[in-house]
């Protein structure tokens, strides 16, 4: 099973970057974040004359996620379960299963500013995220955009994000919470040491090129399929500009892949 998540920032601007790296790479299952694209404009058509069936939850604005599967997508949820999809204002989460396993993919929210209304709001969101994820039997992925860099071995310079988000203590406890309920980060189970490899980085200052990125989009794994991983990296060149004509997303693809039997 390959399976890739992927911060796309806007699928409107990145259609053709995405269409091109599926065929290219031809991952069993895709979840995308940060589509920007509501239900009624996302290119179901486009993605299935690839083979893909796929569900979105968006509503135009600048979330949204979605998962494409070739592998299955059955019992589709957007939103958490205990929420109705269509009085749901920040489109962050979807499920399904494929293949047999229960994929989620997430876009948590930046947070902005330590302290502020939106920070609070992201230290919840991610505790929902924990309680949606115990009610989930079997196995599962839930991959996307945490904007939180598990520890300073995911950030370029760790004195350049002193009093900023994303690498905040309480932030990392809860992220490290759902570690510790049995959650594996499969990119670290393979690769433990850092610094690196980083998933965003940003457009200004020559960032990418002088690898001044951050470790924010992550793959977390049962721990069944934690044991039969057998590849995890980030596809740093779909960062770059390339042949096409639109501006790559401000991150990169993690892939990630496991046998599916033991």
């Amino acid at each position: 099973m390959r399976l890739v998540t992927w911060n796309v920032n806007s699928l409107k601007a990145r259609q053709e970057r995405v269409e091109a790296w599926l065929e290219d790479n031809e991952p069993d299952v895709c979840c995308l974040q940060e589509t920007k694209c509501a239900d009624t404009a996302f290119p179901a058509a486009a993605f299935a004359a690839l083979g893909y069936e796929s569900a979105h939850h968006g509503n135009g604005r600048w979330n949204g996620v979605a998962i494409l599967s070739r592998v299955g997508l059955d019992d589709v949820h957007a939103g958490f379960a205990d929420e109705d999809a269509a009085s749901v204002t920040e489109c962050r989460i979807l499920a399904a299963t494929c293949g047999g396993v229960r994929v989620l993919s997430v876009y948590v929210p930046n947070g902005r500013a330590v302290g502020s209304e939106h920070y609070d709001f992201k230290l919840s969101w991610l505790a929902r995220l924990r309680a949606e994820i115990a009610r989930v039997e079997g196995e599962l992925v839930v991959c996307g955009d945490f904007n939180v860099a598990p520890s300073d071995a995911d950030v370029f310079d760790p004195a350049a994000f002193v009093g900023m988000t994303h690498v905040t203590p309480a932030e990392r406890a809860a992220l490290g919470a759902l570690l510790d309920d049995g959650l594996v980060d499969a990119l670290r189970r393979l690769q433990p040491k850092g610094p690196g490899p980083f998933t965003w980085w940003d457009y200004r200052g020559g960032a990418f090129h002088k690898g001044e990125g951050m470790r924010i989009d992550l793959a977390l794994c049962s721990r069944g399929i934690a044991g039969r991983l057998t590849g995890a990296f980030v596809d740093r060149e779909a960062r770059k500009k390339g042949a096409f004509d639109s501006s790559p997303s401000d991150h990169a693809p993690l892939v990630v892949e496991w046998r599916d039997t033991p």
